[in-house]
């Protein structure tokens, strides 16, 4: 009988996590999940056999290498590492704070690189595995008022996770970066996304694009969490996964939205661009 892998999913206690977990157990796969209180994820999910609840703080390198200790020390391996902790937060460049900035490139960036840290050597030295960094269609085109530094946070979890794609290449393990769309999840309601603590009422734009996005897209996003569990796993058990995947039409439209653009741009400032060679 096949041993079903080991899969250490981060923010694990609702959104796209939640969904990916109890798909994951359903399925017979055995799954260490993290989020902010073990409590909250046993509410959420339950008790299963095949199940390690962790409490961890994903800013906190020390608290990410004894997670993933006891996932290893529990299961006997590693497998799949999802990182998927991640918060959005809303505000103009000039309105966020300092503190609300860092925090969310704490979480969303150096959260993941935590992670990647302290699970790269177990899979590196086993010779196979997978790992899966969930960015955002916000990390491959940033033209949200109002989510320039969500943005740039998943802009810069697509730079480090292509160059650890070929970093951890020759060890035999694959890695994918995860583009969502708009995901039904509660990711827009007002417990999850951040609003600035001081908002400038000049910028009407990023305004009407926060009222959009917690009010209308909120809670009728139009791609299924459920479907996209599915599809993370299915993944796995290619033998050449994706380096990028992106999931859901609306990421699918907006992927050659920003390809017509560049490619228009680069050709209409070609001239300049070709002057600067000797």
């Amino acid at each position: 009988m096949e041993t079903k892998k080991v899969w250490f999913v981060t923010g694990a206690s609702k959104g796209l996590g939640l969904t990916l977990v109890k798909e994951l157990l359903a399925n017979n796969y055995r799954v260490a999940a993290t989020s902010r209180t073990q409590k909250s994820l046993i509410e959420a999910i339950g008790r299963n056999e095949n199940f390690l609840p962790i409490e961890m703080d994903i800013t906190s390198n020390n608290d990410v290498a004894k997670a993933i200790e006891a996932t290893v020390s529990h299961f006997g391996q590693l497998d799949v590492v999802v990182n998927n902790a991640g918060y959005g937060q809303i505000g103009t460049l000039e309105e966020l704070s300092d503190e609300e900035v860092k925090k969310n490139f704490d979480v969303n960036v150096f959260g993941s690189l935590n992670v990647i840290r302290n699970a790269a050597k177990h899979l590196r030295n086993q010779r196979f595995g997978h790992i899966f960094n969930i960015a955002s269609i916000g990390g491959y085109l940033g033209n949200f008022p109002g989510f320039g530094i969500y943005c740039s946070t998943k802009f810069a979890v697509a730079g480090f996770t292509e160059a650890l794609a070929e970093e951890m290449k020759p060890f035999g393990v694959h890695t994918t970066l995860v583009y969502p769309g708009y995901f039904r999840t509660d990711f827009l309601s007002k417990d999850s996304a951040q609003t600035p603590k001081n908002p400038i009422a000049a910028y009407t734009s990023a305004r009407e694009s926060e009222a959009a996005h917690l009010n209308q897209i909120n809670g009728n996003q139009p791609n299924d969490p459920q479907k996209a569990a599915e599809v993370l796993i299915k993944i796995t058990q290619e033998e050449n996964p994706p380096v990028h995947l992106f999931l859901g039409k609306d990421a699918y439209d907006l992927v050659y939205s920003k390809i017509d653009l560049i490619t228009k741009e680069t050709e209409q400032w070609k001239s300049y661009t070709l002057f600067t060679a000797f």
